[in-house]
């Protein structure tokens, strides 16, 4: 709807992201960053939770830049249904009045937000890697990548509010948990905004072959310089004895080396784990803006001028393949004297 229409009292919401029951971590990612973005313009953060019921409350959410929980249970919620998840937020919305709303861009975000920003009649700024405050107009500045990830677009949505935006897991740090008060409320919502055409035919969860690295503490990831995709067979050997996950460069991804799930980049997937590992990697700027927050970057790479290394911990220079075998062998050994 029209600014002009709109007053936007009603500050920050960020809808919550909910699996099997409970609020998962990307949802923190985004209060924090609420918070910031709140305190800038002097007003609240309050976080939208659709759910089936539960006994516990997400008080937790207070710790993390929430000042209201508006918490929606309904047995009705347990599964996914797009048209009713977004019908629900937008009833919020409108009573709520907010001037920005997130979300993360999981699946779940990227399915129900586009349809609440027609309903509200705003738009959506998708796959978010930055957020700020204009200083000098208040407006919302939302950064992503264009062009295949080529160019970095900083968008505004100056006649209309909520300003929406959905922001990939991982671009935001966690902030420390601070003790602030909060309130629950439960909101009472028309029957029909319930009212949904899917049949749910089993409640049966089906485990996928690979985990998310964006949810490992240690991510190996291979380029190019593997030369060929049985490479991958030394990526994935180190990733396993490091309990960790296989991350890829975009070319290889490109290459059909590895598929597009592995893919660490801003056309791909941002992580932030305790430790990764690039093997062969250069470091192109697309690249680099997927991973440079993990805590520690240890880069491989026989380049000595290669960009991956200005922002490594640990700077490995050297042929991959008589540096990554030798980790191999020294962490194999390393586990079998644990094992005796």
């Amino acid at each position: 709807m029209r600014r002009s229409e709109r007053q936007g009292k009603g500050g920050v919401f960020v809808v919550a992201e909910i699996r099997n029951g409970r609020t998962h971590s990307c949802t923190y990612e985004l209060t924090s960053k609420a918070r910031e973005l709140a305190d800038g313009r002097g007003t609240s953060v309050t976080v939208v939770a659709l759910r089936a019921p539960a006994a516990d409350e997400p008080r937790e959410l207070f710790l993390y830049g929430a000042d209201e929980v508006l918490l929606v249970e309904d047995r009705r919620l347990a599964s996914l249904d797009a048209l009713v998840q977004a019908r629900i937020v937008a009833r919020l919305i409108e009573e709520g009045d907010p001037e920005i709303v997130l979300a993360p861009a999981t699946t779940t975000g990227r399915t129900v937000l586009p349809a609440v920003a027609a309903l509200v009649e705003t738009g959506l700024t998708a796959d978010c890697t930055g957020l700020s405050i204009d200083d000098e107009t208040g407006l919302l500045l939302q950064t992503r990548p264009a062009i295949g990830g080529n160019v970095m677009a900083t968008i505004k949505t100056p006649d209309h509010l909520p300003q929406m935006a959905t922001v990939r897991p991982k671009t935001f740090a966690v902030a420390p948990p601070q003790e602030r008060p909060g309130h629950i409320e439960r909101p009472l919502l028309d029957e029909a905004l319930f009212a949904s055409s899917v049949v749910c035919l089993s409640d049966e969860v089906v485990a996928g072959d690979e985990t998310n690295i964006q949810d490992l503490d240690v991510v190996v990831s291979g380029g190019k310089g593997l030369k060929r995709p049985e490479g991958f067979a030394l990526i994935r050997e180190l990733a396993r004895l490091l309990d960790g996950g296989v991350g890829a460069s975009r070319p290889t991804v490109e290459a059909k080396w590895m598929a597009y799930p592995h893919q660490v980049g801003l056309s791909g997937k941002v992580v932030a784990p305790r430790v990764y590992i690039a093997a062969g990697i250069s470091g192109a700027v697309q690249h680099l803006a997927g991973m440079q927050t993990a805590e520690t970057i240890i880069a491989i790479n026989k380049d000595p001028e290669a960009p991956i290394f200005r922002v490594a911990d640990v700077a490995l220079c050297g042929d991959l393949y008589d540096i990554v075998p030798r980790l191999i062998e020294a962490l194999d050994r390393e586990r079998g004297k644990l094992h005796d």
